[in-house]
């Protein structure tokens, strides 16, 4: 039965796209030889819903038969799909994979498909360099005007100030990272093959990372003028360069035009009471007979945003608000800090306001998490975000080169596989670090974790004098170096977007979320390193199928990771060690005559270096 299902043949024709949804023709033939056929049905399945529609004989021709019907399908980033149908009163299912028995069926067997959901071309597979902004590169020649409530460093090269200030602040350190800093190193960043920037917030803030917004419509001084953004937005455009801008719509700071807690602003903000006209832009809690303002994590500087406020929406995506402001300038997209805690509304709103400005607008969301299975519209509506960072696929990659955790990450690939829209995996961050995580060289090559802790790289203490003062030691860096170089490798060659955090290129540590934040040192960099990226960044650029191609975890064990990437036209076998000693290396039997096309360290066929790899190429006939 399973031989002649092979000979099955099906088309979905998408015949019409309107507001809301599409329609299309479904047919399907099948051969006669498996005999009498009947109650052909399409299944389509969401996480909430299952529809099945009966489809219509129309004839036999050629040794089959004949099944068609035209369907409506709203819009949504992913439907699972398969056949079902009689035979001989046999009851078959038709799917894409068979993994289980012909009786039963699971997603993983099912072919995915997209209704008016596309995510822009140039977001996924690409190369990302994460700044954040203040600790990358300040303009030549540039200096700073003092202002309330900052420190500014003397020194490029003096150590972050990890505390509070007198004042009991923290993050008021500045040295002064600007746009026209990054625009002057946009060269750099194209020889590493980047081609999109992600700029950590830079509106007016009252702290050096600037989550915590003062003026959504005003540029940082430290950072720069719009019209340094507009100048970086043109100058990056003419090397093919996006500009993704982080945008942070959960909470302001308290010291803002809009909460003004200080009083610092002429206007009256959300704190002096309801005679503010950004009094309803903010969440409120009612006990005991007051009026309370939510703060995010009970961060007391961390006023809540109401998203189900009709004026703050406005303020933030309706026509000539925040959105259109800086899409004037130049951006590409959007990185929404905290996604998970924006309403479904105000994220579908977010989106609305991008494809305003570009039809070709990109969403990334944070979201830690599965976006699949929160049970929230984050993707899968098709009407919200395009993609977000890839915390589950890094935390399982980090915990299997640190740990020999093959369970974890075997399960997140599959995952991640089956229950993501196929262009969400090609767009999905998957970062060497960021912001918010220890450096993943000083996680290689220290002990300081929680073995058992939710992320890989939950510290075992979170005092900060010690992670300031942490420094890998000569033969700690050279251990972690190897084995972050593989860790790199891997990530290299899975689908997904490549996202760079500014130093992780050059080795620079970082232990903990904030001495993670050091200026980059322009001084002093990992030249193996940079040039193993600089590398990454050509094999990328050169092997444009592995924007789209498909992946297939074929093994995984304590020694390597073997996967493939394939289109219609190309496959590639990647096989990269996660082992201090060499590896012998059997290869399947069709990869016999395929010469290695690129390699980590010294890596062959027969055998893989200690954390080496190898990888090859091979066209594929049409008979596949």
């Amino acid at each position: 039965m399973n031989e002649l299902l092979k000979d099955v043949k099906f088309e979905l024709e998408k015949l019409s796209t309107y507001d809301g949804g599409a329609k299309y023709k479904v047919e399907i033939k099948v051969p006669m030889s498996l005999g009498w056929i009947e109650r052909m049905k399409f299944i389509v399945e969401t996480n909430s819903e299952r529809r099945a529609f009966q489809l219509k004989h129309v004839k036999n021709e050629n040794g089959f038969v004949c099944f068609e019907e035209v369907i409506d399908l709203p819009t949504k980033a992913l439907y699972h799909y398969y056949f079902s149908f009689e035979s001989n009163h046999n009851f078959i299912y038709l799917k894409n994979k068979n993994q289980e028995d012909s009786n039963s069926i699971s997603k993983s067997e099912m072919w995915k498909l997209s209704v008016n959901f596309e995510v822009p071309k140039w977001a996924q597979g690409k190369i990302m360099y994460h700044i954040f902004v203040d600790r990358f590169n300040r303009e030549s020649n540039k200096s700073l005007e003092q202002l309330p409530n900052r420190i500014i460093h003397n020194s490029w090269d003096e150590d972050v100030i990890i505390g509070p200030d007198n004042n009991g602040r923290w993050n008021t350190d500045f040295y002064g990272g600007d746009l026209k800093g990054i625009t002057e190193k946009l060269d750099y960043l194209n020889s590493l093959g980047v081609s999109i920037i992600y700029l950590s917030p830079i509106v007016l803030s009252q702290s050096n990372h600037r989550y915590d917004t003062a003026d959504y419509e005003v540029i940082d001084p430290y950072a720069g003028t719009k019209e340094d953004l507009r100048e970086l937005c043109n100058k990056a455009h003419e090397l093919g360069i996006k500009i993704v801008l982080d945008a942070v719509f959960n909470h302001t700071g308290n010291d803002s035009k809009y909460f003004n807690e200080y009083g610092n602003f002429k206007e009256k903000g959300a704190f002096q009471g309801p005679d503010s006209r950004y009094y309803s832009f903010y969440h409120k809690r009612f006990a005991n007979g007051k009026t309370y303002f939510d703060h995010w994590w009970g961060i007391p500087t961390l006023p809540v945003c109401d998203g189900d406020s009709k004026d703050w929406q406005e303020y933030i995506y309706g026509v000539g608000g925040i959105i259109d402001q800086w899409f004037s300038l130049g951006i590409d997209g959007l990185r929404l800090d905290v996604a998970d805690e924006l309403t479904d509304e105000f994220i579908e709103g977010i989106r609305k306001a991008v494809k305003r400005n570009k039809k070709d607008g990109f969403i990334l969301g944070e979201v830690w998490e599965n976006p699949m299975r929160k049970n929230r519209r984050y993707i899968e509506s098709g009407k919200a975000m395009d993609s977000v960072m890839n915390y589950q696929l890094i935390n399982a990659l980090i915990r299997y080169y640190k740990y020999a955790d093959i369970n974890t990450l075997r399960n997140v690939i599959n995952e991640i596989i089956t229950e993501y829209p196929k262009e969400t995996i090609n767009s999905l961050m998957n970062f060497t670090s960021t912001h918010d995580i220890t450096r993943a060289i000083n996680i290689f090559g220290s002990n300081e974790f929680q073995y058992y802790g939710q992320w890989a790289w939950n510290l075992n203490s979170d005092d900060r004098t010690w992670q300031q003062e942490y420094r890998l030691t000569e033969e700690q860096y050279k251990r972690a170096k190897e084995i972050y170089a593989s860790y790199i490798y891997t990530l290299a060659f899975f689908p997904g977007i490549l996202s760079i955090f500014y130093g992780d290129e050059i080795g620079m540590q970082g232990m903990g979320n904030l001495a993670n934040r050091r200026p980059y040192t322009w001084s002093k960099q990992d030249t193996d390193l940079l040039n193993l990226f600089q590398m990454i960044g050509r094999i990328r650029k050169k092997e444009s199928a592995l924007e789209n191609a498909d992946v297939e975890l074929i093994d995984i064990n304590e020694e390597y990771m073997m996967f493939k990437r394939t289109t219609d036209n190309e496959e590639y076998l990647a096989v990269i060690s996660r082992s201090d000693h060499e590896v012998k290396l059997i290869l399947p039997g069709e990869y016999e005559n395929i010469p290695v096309l690129y390699k980590l360290k010294d890596s062959t066929r027969e055998h893989l270096e200690s954390y080496g790899g190898i990888v090859l190429k091979k066209v594929l006939t049409n008979e596949r």
